[in-house]
C-alpha cells in the first residue's frame, strides 16, 4: 500500500480529546526526514525515520523516580499529514505500559531540525522547549500544568532558537545550551552558528544571551549533565566549504550554572571561543585533514569526560568518504587519550556510551551494524563493551537483526534506568516510509511502541529477533 494511503487511514483512529484535555495522537508514529539530495545512489546526504533526531537536541527522555516513569518527546505525524507534531509522553515503569502520546503542538514544518527537547524541574513539572532550524520559524517553551503530568501545558515563551540543550540544575535552575544562527544582516557579519547559554531560576524569567563560541563559522555541541556539573563538546565550521564541514573537538565545563567555564584540566577557560586554536581544543583534526562528528558525552566516576566522536573525509555519503571511525576521547586526569570503539558506513550513524558498575562497564549502543539499507543513516543496534575504561571494545551482541527498515538516533535518557535504557526509531533511509519507535532494556530485550493505540494504555511490542 502507498504510505500516503496507508497513514491517511490511521487518521480515524484519533478521536477529538474531550474537554479540557490535550490532543492525542493514534500511536507512536515518527516523522521521516531528508537533507540534501545527493543525485546518486545513495539518494540523501541523511534521512531516515528522525523521531529522535539529532544528536544536538538532549534531552529527550528523563527517568523520574518519584513516579517510576521515564518521559520523553519526540518528532511525530499522524494522519498521512508530513507535518512534524512536538509529541510528549512517559513509559510506566510499574505497569510496563505507555498511554497514546500527547500532541503538544504542530511544528507546521517536516524539518526534523524543529524535534523538541525536555526538562524537568525540582518540583516535578516537565518543561518542552521546541526548537526551530534557523531563523525561519518560532520556537517556543511550554511548561506542564501539573507536576508529573503530561495532561495539560501552558505556553511560557515564544522566541527563536536552535539545537536546544536545557539542564535544570539543583538550587540553580535552567542552564539552557543552545544555538543561533548568525546572518550578515541578522546576529553579527559574519554567517553561522553561534553558541550560546541562558539562565533561568524559575523558567519564566530569563536573562539575556551570553555568547559561548563563534571562531569560523560556528560550532556543534553536545552536552550532558554530572551532579552540578555540564559539560559540553563542540567542532568548528572551517572556511571555504562552510556548514558540511566540520572538525577538530573542543571541550569546556561549568560547576556553577554558566558564570564560569574552564578546560578538563581545569583551567579557566576565556569566552567567547573566537579562534579555532582556543584552549579549549582537545585535537586539531583539521590538521589531520579529518572532519568530526560528535556523537555522544558521559562522565566516569571520578567525573572526567568522555566524548563519543566519528572521523572521517568527506561528509558525502558512500565508501569513498571512509573510513569511518567511532572514536573515544577520554580525559585521564592529566591528558586525553583516544581510542577506536568501531568502524560505521555513514557519518549519521548515532547512538549513546553509558559506564556503568562504577566504572568497570563501558557499553556503547548503536547503529553500528549493516542495515538492510547499507550506506545510508542508521542500521542494526548492536552494543560494545569495554571492561578498561575505554581503552579497547568488543561486540558484545545485536540488539536487532534482520530489520526491514534501518534504525537510527539511538538517545540515552537522563538517568536510564534498566526496563528503559534508550530510545530511537527506524525508517527507510532510500525513500519516505512509515517509523516505528524502539527502546531496550539492559539486558539486550527490545520493545516496540506500539503504532496503533486500541486503547488509551498499552504495552509495548517485544521484538523477537
Amino acid at each position: 500500500m502507498h504510505r500516503r494511503a496507508f497513514l491517511a487511514g490511521l487518521a480515524a483512529l484519533s478521536a477529538p480529546p474531550r474537554s479540557n484535555e490535550p490532543a492525542r495522537a493514534a500511536g507512536y508514529q515518527g516523522i521521516w526526514y531528508f537533507n540534501q539530495p545527493t543525485g546518486d545512489k545513495y539518494r540523501y546526504k541523511y534521512s531516515g525515520g528522525f523521531a529522535t533526531y539529532p544528536q544536538q537536541h538532549a534531552p529527550i527522555a528523563i527517568y523520574a523516580p518519584e513516579v517510576r516513569k521515564t518521559f520523553f518527546c519526540f518528532g511525530g505525524v499522524q494522519g498521512g499529514r508530513q507535518e512534524l507534531l512536538h509529541c510528549v509522553s512517559y513509559y510506566d515503569h510499574r505497569r510496563h505500559s505507555v498511554p497514546r502520546p500527547v500532541i503538544l503542538l504542530n511544528k507546521q514544518t517536516e524539518d526534523a531540525h524543529d524535534n523538541p527537547v525536555l526538562s524537568i524541574d525540582a518540583e516535578g513539572h516537565l518543561w518542552v522547549f521546541s526548537n526551530s532550524h534557523g531563523q525561519s520559524r518560532p520556537s517556543f517553551i511550554h511548561r506542564s500544568r501539573r507536576p508529573w503530568s503530561v495532561d495539560g501545558f501552558e505556553r511560557i515563551l515564544e522566541t527563536n532558537f536552535s539545537y536546544g540543550q536545557p539542564w535544570h540544575l539543583s538550587g540553580r535552575g535552567f542552564l539552557f545550551l543552545h544555538t543561533r544562527y548568525r546572518s550578515a544582516t541578522g546576529m553579527g557579519t559574519e554567517t553561522g552558528r553561534a553558541l550560546y547559554q541562558m539562565t533561568s531560576a524559575d523558567g519564566r524569567t530569563w536573562s539575556g544571551l551570553r555568547e559561548l563560541a563563534f571562531a569560523l563559522r560556528g560550532h556543534y555541541q553536545i552536552s550532558w549533565p554530572l551532579g552540578g556539573k555540564v559539560g559540553t563538546a563542540f567542532n568548528v565550521h572551517p572556511p571555504p566549504l562552510g556548514l558540511n564541514q566540520r572538525t577538530n573537538l573542543y571541550y569546556m565545563e561549568t560547576a556553577d550554572g554558566g558564570a564560569t567555564w574552564r578546560t578538563a584540566s581545569g583551567a579557566p577557560a576565556a569566552l567567547p571561543v573566537r579562534r579555532p586554536d582556543h584552549e579549549t581544543l582537545v585535537r586539531d583534526f583539521r590538521r589531520e585533514g579529518l572532519l568530526v562528528y560528535l556523537k555522544d558525552l558521559q562522565f566516569d566516576p571520578h567525573g572526567r569526560p568522555a566524548i563519543v566522536h566519528l572521523t572521517c573525509r568527506g561528509f558525502e555519503p558512500g565508501p569513498e568518504s571512509g573510513p569511518r571511525h567511532l572514536m573515544l576521547a577520554r580525559w585521564t586526569g592529566q591528558q586525553w587519550r583516544f581510542s577506536p570503539i568501531c568502524t560505521v558506513d555513514h557519518n549519521y550513524d548515532h547512538g549513546s556510551l553509558s559506564i556503568e558498575e562504577e566504572g568497570r562497564l563501558w557499553r556503547f549502543l548503536g547503529p553500528t551494524g549493516a542495515g538492510p539499507q547499507p550506506w545510508a543513516a542508521g542500521g542494526e543496534i548492536e552494543e560494545w563493551v569495554s571492561r578498561d575504561s575505554g581503552q579497547t571494545w568488543s561486540k558484545s551482541r545485536e540488539l536487532t537483526r534482520g530489520s526491514r527498515f534501518n534504525h537510527t538516533y539511538l538517545r540515552r535518557p537522563l538517568h536510564a534506568q534498566p526496563e528503559f535504557c534508550a530510545l530511537w526509531a527506524d525508517g527507510n533511509p532510500l525513500e519516505p516510509s512509515p517509523s516505528s519507535l524502539y527502546f531496550p532494556n539492559r539486558s539486550g530485550d527490545v520493545f516496540r511502541l506500539p503504532f496503533i493505540m486500541r486503547r488509551e494504555e498499552e504495552e509495548p511490542e517485544r521484538v523477537r529477533l
